[in-house]
């Protein structure tokens, strides 16, 4: 259980509080207007920045002031954070050996496979220049297979693609996640994406990042500020 506990988040004169529990395994949509403090929550759990007050709990073992990398936490970027002069097969290496030592014949299997999953067989030699976005995201995907994390964070990572492309993406983020068993929280300004992906939406708004909340329940009948937003 992933666990926001009293949490308060200094963000430029105002604040964000969050007080809520998240299942392993389940998928859920963060949503609110911009600049709410969606990304930022994302951060906190990320380890990038430290609440102010509260504590940030996986399994009950105390997270808040643990460094991004010992965390159990996997992260989809929008740019997919890739490094432009390796390979796509080197950019993957680092997620089993961070200290860039070349892979051994085991290792280099595991990222053959984890391409071939995401539908990005045979171009292991390519470099992140010459992919298109999907294949980015594809990327940035077995990366997260290879990683094999409880937690996945998605702030936004295929906003820049077209409304097909983006369907197919979070069909295939979905599937990766159900295959790891991973709780997914993905941040999002569209509501056709929180009904799509989510079992649960997490709504941020007016300085509160609210408890998890049945997505068509919440949806189908929006408290204001939500309302507000939607239109």
């Amino acid at each position: 259980m992933l666990r926001l506990e009293g949490i308060e988040i200094g963000m430029g004169g105002e604040s964000l509080r969050a007080d809520l529990s998240l299942r392993p395994g389940a998928r859920v949509a963060v949503l609110g207007p911009s600049g709410a403090g969606k990304s930022t929550l994302l951060d906190v759990i990320a380890g990038f920045r430290v609440p102010a007050r509260g504590r940030v709990t996986w399994d009950s073992v105390d997270l808040t002031r643990a460094p991004p990398q010992g965390r159990p936490v996997s992260i989809l970027f929008q740019d997919g954070n890739l490094f432009p002069h390796l390979t796509l097969s080197r950019n993957l290496g680092l997620a089993l050996r961070p200290d860039g030592r070349r892979p051994d014949a085991a290792a280099r299997a595991r990222i053959e496979a984890a391409l071939d999953r995401v539908g990005l067989a045979g171009l292991g030699d390519r470099r992140p220049g010459t992919l298109s976005g999907g294949q980015m995201g594809r990327a940035a995907l077995a990366r997260v297979l290879l990683q094999d994390r409880p937690v996945l964070l998605l702030d936004e990572p295929f906003a820049a693609l077209g409304p097909a492309l983006k369907t197919e993406m979070l069909a295939l983020v979905a599937e990766v996640a159900d295959e790891l068993g991973a709780l997914t929280l993905l941040v999002t300004h569209d509501p056709a994406d929180a009904r799509r992906f989510a079992g649960q939406v997490v709504l941020v708004a007016e300085g509160v990042a609210h408890p998890p909340a049945d997505t068509a329940a919440l949806l189908d009948d929006p408290p204001l500020a939500l309302r507000d937003y939607l239109g």
